[in-house]
């Protein structure tokens, strides 16, 4: 399995031979499956349930899913430590310090991102007028349902009479 920081030149590539997890840097010919995401997601995995990065759409997964969920399983698993990681290179403290510096900019680049796609939504929804805004589909959805059940209805009516008028 291969794993891609989009937008950077980083690939990984995790080879399981003779029960060992193996980590390489060189691209296979043709990997069985593709993890790729921004670094910031694929960080992400580590620190959130990868189910909900992955329906965000911040990762995308090609090739064997089945592999790749089995890979998933064996990383959450191992779940490394990059603060204890690079405590032994840098010391506790300044390992202490760039966890909470990374984790503090996840988070605000995640508010940023949310904040940004709402402000975008509703700029496009209620200035331009391109995009249905929210309250509005959710009601007309509400209305084609109550239609949907009248004609379910009228048409067991129908279907009804002709039955009795039949017989």
């Amino acid at each position: 399995m291969q794993i891609v920081a989009r937008y950077t030149p980083w690939r990984i590539t995790l080879l399981a031979r003779e029960g060992q997890l193996l980590l390489s840097r060189q691209d296979p010919a043709e990997p069985d499956a593709v993890i790729a995401g921004s670094p910031f997601a694929l960080l992400g995995l580590l620190r959130e349930d990868p189910t909900d990065v992955i329906r965000r759409g911040d990762i995308t997964i090609s090739g064997d899913a089945d592999l790749a969920s089995r890979f998933q399983e064996l990383l959450q698993l191992l779940r490394p430590d990059l603060e204890a990681g690079l405590a032994r290179v840098t010391g506790d403290i300044p390992a202490h310090g760039a966890g909470l510096l990374l984790r503090k900019a996840l988070d605000y680049g995640r508010s940023s991102l949310r904040t940004q796609a709402m402000n975008v939504g509703e700029y496009l929804a209620h200035e331009k007028r391109l995009l249905v805004p929210r309250a509005e589909a959710e009601a007309y959805l509400q209305e084609v349902d109550v239609l949907r059940e009248q004609a379910d209805r009228l048409a067991a009516r129908v279907a009804a009479l002709e039955s009795r008028s039949a017989s």
